[in-house]
């Protein structure tokens, strides 16, 4: 191998083993060994077990609570740094804290910018993530970041599933672009749910922009929470005369009561990625995973290919 091109080695903080097995897997290298030293106050220290000096190292954390997740790899990434690591870049399939891209009100936090200093800080060389909650938090970082998109994985299925009169649905006003993108590619109709809340994760009121009436609808948004507007938006749609609702979201938080919100709600499938591992099993929800996506896309990387080939939208 060429000194110019250092050896890739992958790794995984604790609660994102699972997915960075299926990465490593794809991506054709074993993962890398790390051990987690823990005191009995609940700190933690990770411990490389294996030489990364001059080499690209790959760490995969999905950034979900506890801060755990992200503590983790932010020690991950000082490791790296001081283990004299060529290049350090940090996979998070699902970027915690996205929803806080911007003061909404006062005296809140911009937490997602917050997150983007810690990982610069730490020595984090590049950021590949997906499916942001916002677009703009892109430039949050000053360096390099990948962000994938899932619809590389999800419109193949969707195609595969040769509904008639299909129908594009965004749950929100704020996923309308990603709603029509969508809609473009698949050459079909668009509607959007307007919501109003009366605080975080509680609906007020939704209303329906658009016609359903006789079509298969899919609603598309970037992460599905608690539950609750996924629900009320499918059982609004089956009301309005739609023939069946699906939802394709790519993070499967499902805090709460999500799981018994989507089994009784008017949806007939959920689809997600794996980015988040699920809590339990249901017979609604499939899981597309996301691996052979991430792993393609770091091979392209590390052998500095263009990655513009994998963007589907």
């Amino acid at each position: 191998m060429s000194h110019l091109e250092p050896e890739a080695k992958i790794f995984a903080c604790s609660q994102s083993v699972y997915l960075a097995e299926k990465i490593a897997k794809e991506y054709g290298i074993p993962l890398g060994k790390i051990t987690m030293s823990k005191y009995s106050d609940g700190e933690f220290q990770p411990s490389y077990e294996e030489s990364i000096r001059g080499l690209r190292v790959f760490i995969v954390c999905s950034t979900f609570p506890t801060a755990d997740n992200l503590m983790e790899m932010l020690l991950m990434i000082d490791a790296a740094k001081r283990a004299s690591a060529r290049h350090i870049t940090a996979v998070i399939p699902y970027f915690g804290w996205a929803r806080q891209d911007r003061k909404d009100k006062p005296r809140v936090p911009i937490g997602a910018k917050l997150v983007a200093n810690l990982l610069d800080a730490a020595g984090a060389t590049r950021v590949m993530t997906m499916d942001l909650h916002a677009d703009q938090i892109q430039g949050f970082f000053e360096k390099p970041v990948d962000h994938l998109f899932a619809s590389t994985i999800f419109l193949p299925y969707v195609k595969s599933l040769g509904l008639d009169n299909l129908t594009i649905a965004s749950p929100d006003m704020g996923g309308s672009k990603r709603a029509y993108a969508y809609s473009k590619f698949l050459e079909s109709d668009v509607v959007i749910c307007y919501k109003q809340r009366k605080e975080a994760n509680i609906i007020d009121t939704m209303e329906l922009i658009g016609e359903v009436r006789g079509r298969n609808v899919i609603l598309v948004d970037d992460m599905i929470d608690t539950g609750g507007t996924l629900a009320k938006a499918a059982d609004l749609m089956i009301e309005k005369g739609a023939l069946s609702v699906r939802a394709i979201c790519t993070h499967a938080i499902l805090s709460g009561d999500a799981y018994e919100k989507i089994e009784n709600s008017k949806l007939l499938e959920l689809i997600v990625t794996d980015s988040i591992p699920l809590k339990k099993e249901s017979n609604k929800i499939r899981v597309l995973s996301c691996a052979p996506l991430f792993a393609e896309v770091m091979h392209m990387v590390h052998h500095n290919n263009s990655i513009s080939g994998k963007f589907i939208m």
